[in-house]
């Protein structure tokens, strides 16, 4: 176990043992005190490329957030996307739904990619994944936030990505408003392009990148 996996976990401890002395504080308050429950539950993945594991075996469940507030607990205890070591991914999806491709809710879906360059991992990674991720747990897109089924920050040497991955490759009009609404969200320049690749494409690539189904 590197240091980055073991500050992860090391965090997550933490987390579990503070969220125990909370709980007790809050049977203590009474009905006083009420956490504000989330339109989805949300778990959040770390995955660290061992290549002496599995890809499977490498992705690590962290913990499943219910409420507003244990979102933003979790958040201020672990360690920021830019400060991952490369080859290491966070992930956080529905409960229930893993972040890979083979899944059945993510199959016949697609995502949303950000190209980031190595510049951008100082001066707004962080805050373009903390975006992202609001909008999954807030419900920002409406009636279309059924097709998301979560998102993925990849930290590379080349190059970070960021990913929204949605349920469903081809429903269109709901596919370009959230790409869309995304674009707007993260303040991201009209002259800058988003693609939205199918998993389908993604996995049957011969070239270095899927062709682009949609593009906003």
């Amino acid at each position: 176990m590197d240091s980055t996996e073991l500050e992860v976990e090391e965090s997550v401890e933490k987390l579990a043992l503070e969220e125990k002395v909370d709980e007790t504080e809050d049977n203590l308050v009474g009905e006083e005190y009420v956490k504000h429950p989330l339109q989805n539950s949300w778990t959040l993945w770390f995955f660290k490329n061992d290549r002496t594991k599995g890809w499977e075996e490498n992705q690590k469940e962290i913990i499943t957030v219910e409420t507003v507030e244990d979102f933003w607990s979790l958040y201020n205890h672990i360690e920021l996307a830019s400060r991952l070591t490369p080859g290491c991914d966070y992930s956080i999806f529905k409960k229930g739904i893993k972040p890979m491709w083979e899944d059945d809710h993510n199959r016949k879906g697609g995502r949303w990619l950000i190209n980031l360059d190595k510049k951008q991992r100082g001066s707004c990674l962080d805050d373009f994944w903390l975006e992202v991720m609001l909008c999954l747990i807030g419900d920002t897109f409406g009636d279309d936030s059924e097709l998301v089924n979560g998102a993925v920050v990849n930290i590379r040497n080349k190059g970070d990505k960021i990913a929204m991955w949605l349920c469903d490759s081809k429903q269109g009009e709901s596919i370009l408003k959230i790409g869309t609404k995304l674009k707007e969200r993260l303040g991201i320049d009209a002259k800058v392009k988003l693609g939205f690749e199918a998993h389908q494409d993604t996995m049957n690539k011969s070239g270095s990148t899927a062709k682009n189904k949609y593009v906003v």
